[in-house]
């Protein structure tokens, strides 16, 4: 049983923010504007530190972050490095073309960063809130269904491939031949992940040429801990893979919820996390699921507690999960200490 960093070493390690706000003297992110501009904030000063990624959950009806493309646009506009991505897009909401269209102008802005993470999605704030986007799944086809019908279409039209038939009388000249969604980001379809809470969805995910997102929840399909379970998906991932024949190197990202105790400051906020362990429930009337420890010690104690963690050992991206509602500094704090007293003894850099 592996339970040391793959060969090849942790090649990349961003954050991943939910953008959680609420009008509390307690939050330091009070309203929709804090939550956005902070985030923008916060990827400069990732980038600033040396980190490799700043990605963004989405959540409808929520206090939360909802259309992420003005964000990674903004953040593409205000960096230069570092990558900019979703972990993930309920697809289910989905207008695949007009996402194309909003995804390859972001990319663009950023110079080719953009790595976007979609879903099937997860338990909602509201009873099938897709509905109220205008998607209804076609007869015969569940919620889960449309979500992936809707990914499929999205990575046909990235291709850039023309397929819509010219009007011959346009306001303005075409080009020869069938026209394509405009704008197109060449290369972008190489980095679309999929979010994947099975063993089954992440080989679907491979066949389709997308790369593999892996959350701290995941369908509880064997009874161990999670990130046994998810090694073995990312095995089962990487088998897919082979086995349809693509000529590229996948990539796979694993999240976690990781706090160097280097202050009073961590102390006080992580400390009673030391002890936590995975927990088990039911995310809906008949998916028993199982979401993954945090992980809050000194820094010795993490490098140890993490070169067991299987997946992070497999996975060639690591996201940190950060509390953007503790403010900017605090979480630039957060993934310093990650970066300076952890990281290079994952074989970061």
């Amino acid at each position: 049983m592996p339970t040391l960093i793959v060969e090849s070493g942790m090649k990349k390690i961003g954050f991943l923010s939910f953008g959680h706000w609420t009008p509390s003297p307690h939050s330091q992110t009070r309203s929709a504007a804090d939550s956005l501009l902070q985030a923008i904030d916060l990827a400069v000063a990732a980038e600033e530190l040396g980190a490799d990624g700043a990605y963004f959950r989405v959540h409808h009806f929520a206090r939360q972050y909802a259309s992420p493309f003005p964000l990674l646009a903004a953040i593409g506009a205000r960096t230069s490095r570092i990558e900019i991505g979703t972990g993930v897009i309920d697809m289910r909401y989905e207008n695949p073309l007009y996402m194309a269209e909003d995804a390859g102008a972001a990319d663009l802005i950023s110079g080719g960063r953009l790595q976007l993470g979609l879903s099937r999605g997860s338990p909602e704030q509201v009873i099938d809130g897709w509905r109220h986007f205008g998607q209804l799944p076609p007869e015969g086809m569940t919620d889960g269904d449309m979500a992936r019908a809707h990914t499929e279409r999205l990575l046909d039209v990235l291709k850039g491939e023309g397929f819509a038939q010219p009007n011959p009388n346009p306001m303005f000249s075409n080009p020869p031949g069938l026209l394509r969604i405009e704008p197109h980001s060449e290369g972008l379809n190489d980095r679309i992940w999929w979010g994947s809470g099975s063993n089954a969805t992440a080989a679907w995910a491979a066949t389709l040429g997308m790369n593999l997102q892996s959350s701290t929840l995941k369908d509880d399909e064997s009874g161990e801990p999670l990130h046994v379970q998810q090694r073995k998906q990312i095995e089962a991932y990487r088998e897919a893979w082979q086995k349809a024949g693509h000529t590229r190197e996948p990539r796979v990202s694993v999240s976690r919820s990781i706090f160097a105790l280097v202050d009073d400051r961590d102390r006080a906020y992580f400390g009673r996390e030391s002890n936590s362990k995975d927990q088990v429930g039911y995310i809906d009337a008949n998916t028993r699921a199982i979401f993954g420890r945090s992980y809050a010690a000194e820094p010795d104690v993490l490098v140890k507690q993490l070169t067991e963690d299987e997946a992070v050992a497999a996975a060639d991206t690591l996201l940190l999960t950060v509390p953007n509602q503790l403010g900017v500094a605090y979480n630039a704090h957060v993934i310093e200490s990650i970066l300076t007293h952890v990281a290079p003894a994952l074989g970061w850099r």
